[in-house]
């Protein structure tokens, strides 16, 4: 990079935040979330395919996931791809529909949860970092190539440590939205 590029650092570690959201939507809180179903993978047509890419994935009660799948060939293997995967969910078939009801979660299963909640967020703030050691690193390397001033290296290494703040505070802000959830009976 022959010059510093904030929007480059701000896409990175927005997309840094995308991943750790995306990774958050795939635990199972109390409550059903299509997003749950999202890594489990079947294995029809000679590949392995998401459940939403061979069945229509609904949520019709706040504890119940339905899913309507479009080959009744497949039902049974939606079937034991589900009970195979760590959800911990027992799933019903009712012909091409699969039912899942979601459990309430016992206390223990909270704390757990909680517990891989953080890690998450740590991963993600981790990611942040490294993007800000990178982003420094270069700005470095400007300056000792002469292609910046000691006054725009400073400068902008308080961008980037805005921006690193700026989105730490949000991965914070998001986890213990995502704990409160957890932890509200």
């Amino acid at each position: 990079m022959a010059f510093f590029e904030k929007k480059n650092i701000a896409d990175k570690m927005s997309k840094s935040i995308e991943a750790f959201k995306k990774d958050l939507s795939t635990l199972r809180t109390g409550r059903a979330n299509p997003a749950m179903l999202d890594l489990i993978r079947i294995d029809v047509y000679g590949q392995k395919m998401p459940i939403n890419q061979i069945a229509t994935v609904t949520v019709p009660e706040p504890r119940t996931i339905t899913i309507q799948v479009w080959d009744k060939n497949n039902v049974n293997l939606v079937d034991t791809e589900i009970k195979k995967s760590n959800l911990g969910v027992n799933p019903q078939i009712d012909g091409q529909i699969v039912r899942i009801r979601i459990p309430q979660l016992t206390e223990e299963r909270r704390k757990e949860l909680t517990k891989v909640l953080k890690t998450l967020g740590e991963k993600s703030k981790v990611s942040v970092r490294n993007i800000r050691r990178d982003s420094n690193d270069n700005i470095k390397n400007l300056l000792k190539e002469k292609k910046i001033s000691e006054d725009e290296r400073e400068s902008y290494e308080k961008e980037i440590q805005k921006s690193t703040d700026d989105n730490i505070s949000l991965i914070d802000k998001i986890l213990s939205e995502k704990e409160k959830e957890i932890l509200t009976l």
